[in-house]
């Protein structure tokens, strides 16, 4: 790109922030039209409640404020690309996109596309479709080189179904072929695709793998989600709690950015919120087979007793191992004492316990939840380098 194009691509940030959101539906409603197969791989229910236009729009304007040095947005990127990666996506995926969204600038911002900012948005879109396609390619050979790796769809058969709670039902997934699967880093996810008859077309998930690696299959948890008069239920998770043992699913490669690379001297410290508890679970488990010495403290808040998932895995850890102390915290309860608290996490409440000098601090959940636990941490004076978050759905949040 020339000097003279990157400065059209920051005199359109004013507009980005105002006609951002306006932006990207279009973008998506345009895309869809002309392309609907690509329904089968984004999630149309984050376009049904516009998380993925807004988190769109976002990265639209990010990209756009950083034109002068992308590198500075790696670790977003490679966050984009572990995501694109367990979808499959492709280099030629790319080119539908930028169509789409060129034309959609052009057809948003009318009169004030001009041609000479057209082409400066041409040469950023191919600009950062090249780094992404290079982040993934990347990726993808990684997922090769392992073993059992594999790069694409695999079908895997559902051996088990454990409820966890009442909300909360674990699947383990072994392969249908027999052969090795990858190992993976606590807290990262696999991607599972099912065809969705109330839908009448495929829909992929990223799950958190919720156990420590073990070679013969992968569990995954999920949380059978309710809607109310706005939001409607959760077409693929209500879908999955009907399959039986014996069923068959498509599952891609273990991917994502959030992990913990457990090392013998780490402290960590785990909170989560609601089913956010799965990848922790993972980490926890790691952590507990491979530990040499100091602690782990074990944040967790959901609604009720009856909600929470893996209440008795870490109770049973907790009384046998004296490197675990664990906290939960219930909205309804009528139990109160040092290790059972009514409302929500209060981690000012247990800062004698959370404070340990070069500690980790992992926090998964709902949007709201991160930013209130990831707020409570700096104000007690975590450094955020130690602070990693890990949100449920399309990257909205940019806070560290």
């Amino acid at each position: 790109m020339t000097s003279e194009q990157k400065e059209l691509i920051k005199d359109t940030i004013p507009v980005l922030k105002t006609n951002g959101i306006d932006l990207t539906k279009h973008f998506y409603k345009r895309m869809f039209f002309h392309n609907p197969e690509l329904r089968d791989i984004f999630n149309m229910g984050n376009q049904a409640n516009g998380n993925q236009q807004n988190a769109l729009a976002g990265a639209v304007l990010a990209y756009a404020e950083h034109i002068d040095n992308p590198s500075l947005l790696i670790n977003t990127l490679e966050t984009i690309g572990n995501k694109h990666v367990s979808l499959n996506i492709t280099p030629n995926q790319y080119d539908i996109v930028g169509l789409h969204l060129l034309a959609s600038i052009k057809e948003v911002l009318a009169d004030k596309a001009t041609d000479d900012i057209i082409e400066a948005w041409t040469q950023a879109y191919n600009q950062l479709a090249a780094i992404m396609i290079s982040i993934e390619e990347k990726l993808y050979q990684n997922n090769l080189t392992k073993k059992g790796g594999w790069k694409g769809w695999r079908a895997f058969i559902i051996s088990s179904i454990v409820d966890e709670s009442t909300e909360v039902k674990s699947f383990y997934l072994e392969p249908k072929d027999k052969k090795d699967i990858p190992e993976y880093f606590p807290g990262q996810y696999i991607t599972v695709k099912m065809f969705i008859p109330i839908l009448g077309y495929e829909q992929p998930r990223q799950y958190s793998l919720s156990s420590v690696f073990i070679p013969n299959h992968y569990r995954i948890s999920v949380k059978k989600e309710t809607g109310n008069e706005r939001i409607p239920d959760g077409a693929v998770s209500n879908h999955l709690h009907e399959k039986k043992i014996g069923d068959e699913i498509w599952v891609s490669s273990p991917s994502g950015t959030f992990y913990a690379d457990i090392a013998p001297d780490d402290s960590l410290v785990l909170i989560s919120g609601g089913v956010g508890v799965t990848p922790m679970m993972s980490i926890l488990e790691a952590f507990g087979t491979s530990r040499i010495g100091n602690n782990v403290v074990w944040l967790h808040g959901c609604r009720n007793e009856e909600s929470h998932a893996f209440k008795s895995e870490v109770e049973v850890m907790q009384q046998n191992h004296d490197w675990l102390s664990s906290f939960i915290f219930y909205e309804e309860t009528a139990i109160e004492n040092e290790r059972i608290r009514k409302g929500r996490i209060d981690l000012y409440a247990l800062q004698a316990k959370i404070l340990i000098e070069d500690a980790k601090y992992y926090i998964c959940g709902p949007e709201p939840f991160i930013k209130v636990q990831y707020s409570s941490l700096i104000t007690l004076g975590v450094n955020k380098q130690n602070i990693f978050y890990e949100e449920f759905g399309p990257q909205l949040l940019q806070i560290n």
